[in-house]
C-alpha cells in the first residue's frame, strides 16, 4: 500500500504531524514481503473549509514546495505546499513527487466533519478528489475540545487502513472520532451523515428589512464544527450523534459521478427535445 497523507490545516498542524508518525510506526513495521509506503503532501497554511477547490492555477501555473522533517516520522518524506488540499491531492496522485499512492489520507483534521459540512470540508475534499483520480482515501476528523486526544483518532485510522488492501479502487472513508482517550472510547460505528451544517442563519434583521447599499452578514454558526453542539434532532446512528455519545463515526462516501437514474435520463431527454426544438426555430 503506498500511502499520500495530506490535510487542510497545514503541515505543521498537530494532527497531521500525529497521523504520520503513526503511519510511520505502521510503515516500518511492515511484514516482510508486504509492501507499505508513504509520503506527506500538505498545504504549507491553513486551508480549511476548501472543499476540493484547487484555487486560481491559471495565471501564475506552479507550486512553491518546501521539504520539511517530521519529528518522529524521519521515514517518510514530506512536502510543504502553497497549494490548497485538493491540489496537493492531485498533485501527489499523479506522482509529481516521487510516488503514485493507492491511497490518501487526510487529517487528522481539527474539529469534526460531519453533516453537511463534508460537503465543505476540505479534509474531506482531498479524498474526494484523489478518487476522480483512481485512488482510495480516508479522511479521519477528532472533535474538538480543550485538550485534543490525537493519538485516539490516529490509532483507529491505522486500523481502517488495513480494510483498503481488497476494497475496490475509490473507496472512500470519512472518520470521525470523538475526543476521548482509547480506553474511554465506547467503540466504532458505521455512521451516517446527519443534516448539522456549518452555517444556521447568515444575518439578523428585525422584521425582514431590506439590506442596505452596503454592510455586514453575522453568522450564527451551526452544530458541524469545530465541535459537534446539539444532537437532539438526530438519529442514534447519525455520524454526531455516534460522536457525541462516545463512539468514533465510520461513514463510506462516494465522489461527484454521473446520475444513471432511468427517471433522470428521460428528464434530460426532455430538457434536450426542447433545447433542440427553440434552436430549430432559429435556423
Amino acid at each position: 500500500m503506498r500511502i499520500l497523507i495530506t490535510n487542510d490545516d497545514g503541515i505543521h498542524a498537530p494532527g497531521i504531524q500525529a497521523i504520520t508518525r503513526a503511519i510511520s510506526r505502521w510503515v516500518a513495521a511492515a511484514p516482510e514481503g508486504e509492501e507499505r509506503e508513504a509520503i506527506v503532501a500538505a498545504p504549507n497554511r491553513n486551508f480549511s473549509g476548501m472543499s476540493s477547490a484547487v484555487g486560481d492555477i491559471f495565471d501564475d501555473p506552479h507550486v512553491d514546495y518546501e521539504r520539511i522533517t517530521i519529528a518522529g516520522a524521519e521515514n517518510i518524506p514530506a512536502y510543504a505546499l502553497d497549494a490548497a488540499p485538493a491540489l496537493c491531492a492531485i498533485i501527489g496522485c499523479l506522482g509529481d513527487l516521487g510516488m503514485r499512492p493507492t491511497v490518501i489520507v487526510s487529517g487528522i483534521n481539527a474539529g469534526a466533519n460531519v453533516g453537511r459540512s463534508v460537503l465543505h470540508s476540505g479534509t474531506v475534499g482531498a479524498i474526494l478528489t484523489g478518487a476522480q483520480l483512481g485512488v482510495s482515501g480516508l479522511a479521519v476528523s477528532v472533535n474538538w475540545g480543550d485538550e485534543i486526544h490525537w493519538d485516539t483518532a490516529a490509532d483507529i485510522a491505522v486500523e481502517v487502513l488495513s480494510q483498503f488492501e481488497n476494497a475496490p479502487s475509490r473507496t472512500l472513508f470519512n472518520l470521525n472520532v470523538p475526543n476521548l482517550t482509547a480506553a474511554e472510547l465506547k467503540g466504532v460505528r458505521r455512521g451516517r451523515i446527519s443534516t448539522a451544517g456549518i452555517v444556521k442563519a447568515a444575518g439578523l434583521r428585525a422584521g425582514g428589512e431590506p439590506l442596505g447599499e452596503k454592510g455586514r452578514l453575522p453568522l450564527r454558526l451551526g452544530a458541524a464544527t469545530p465541535a459537534i453542539g446539539d444532537v437532539s434532532d438526530e438519529e442514534p446512528e447519525d455520524d454526531g450523534a455516534l460522536v457525541t455519545a462516545g463512539f468514533a463515526s465510520l461513514t463510506p462516501l462516494r465522489g461527484p459521478h454521473e446520475d444513471n437514474d432511468l427517471g433522470m435520463d428521460e428528464l434530460v431527454r426532455d430538457a434536450l427535445a426542447v433545447i433542440e426544438s427553440h434552436l430549430a426555430a432559429r435556423r
